[in-house]
């Protein structure tokens, strides 16, 4: 596809996940929660909720609450519900997560979304993130995390090229994320991170569609807007965060 139905650029419509996330670790991913047996199960910043949908087909008689802030991730995520049979126990909500009381639950996903539960006029903590979930979720339940972190400190060059504003202190090393999930009152039952291919793959099917649009439609009103888009979030990754910022997926269990 290379145009929407309404001659707009496309967004994000290859993609499964909104994130660097494999098919095989998805499946691992979802065989730990699985294993849990939630009842109810919290996707915080869902977007249109890939791995909640999978979780519910996997648990018969769970149910899921997405939430986010995009109107057309919500509407995307009802439709695979719709086609997959699980519009009844699938629900998305458009609502920001700041201080939801929409726990406690059995189980959460929060991948790549954090810093929709901390406050917006602060920078990003993951500690608050942290303490927030485990509000969120029942003594003995898990909660999956996908957390930025640095594979390594970033130089002042590759700061200046990723986002608006982008400093050292946006992120923790790894260990000391896993020691905030500690102090928030987890355990961390498995630890893993996303792979080159991983982040290849969610990078390059980020823009593809995108890019598809641009090379047949180069003289559309939005071209040149889209266009000086697209080229900054590739330059943002390719001489900004490339092989400097991790993903974290964390397994958590929350202490009684």
């Amino acid at each position: 596809m290379i145009t929407s139905d309404d001659g707009l650029p496309p967004r994000l419509g290859g993609l499964t996940f909104h994130g660097p996330l494999s098919e095989e670790r998805a499946e691992r991913l979802l065989r730990r929660i699985v294993a849990s047996g939630p009842a109810d199960v919290l996707d915080i910043g869902c977007g249109w909720g890939e791995l909640l949908l999978r979780v519910l087909d996997a648990v018969p008689g769970a149910k899921g609450t997405g939430i986010d802030i995009n109107a057309e991730d919500l509407a995307r995520g009802r439709a695979l519900a719709a086609e997959r049979g699980l519009a009844d126990r699938a629900v998305f909500v458009e609502e920001s997560a700041r201080g939801t009381e929409r726990g406690p639950v059995d189980a959460i996903l929060c991948l790549g979304a954090s810093q929709a539960l901390c406050d917006p006029e602060l920078p990003h903590d993951p500690a608050e993130a942290l303490r927030e979930l485990r509000r969120l979720v029942r003594p003995g339940g898990v909660v999956v995390l996908g957390e930025g972190f640095w594979e390594r400190t970033p130089t002042a060059a590759e700061l200046a090229a990723m986002w608006p504003g982008a400093s050292t202190g946006d992120h923790f090393p790894l260990g000391e994320l896993v020691d905030l999930a500690i102090g928030a009152g987890f355990r961390p039952a498995w630890i893993e991170t996303a792979g080159r291919d991983e982040w290849e793959a969610f990078e390059s099917g980020y823009r593809y569609e995108t890019e598809l649009w641009l090379a047949a439609h180069p003289d559309h009103p939005l071209a040149e807007e889209t266009r000086e888009r697209v080229d900054r979030q590739r330059s943002g990754w390719l001489k900004g965060y490339r092989n400097v910022l991790g993903i974290a997926y964390l397994t958590l269990v929350a202490t009684a």
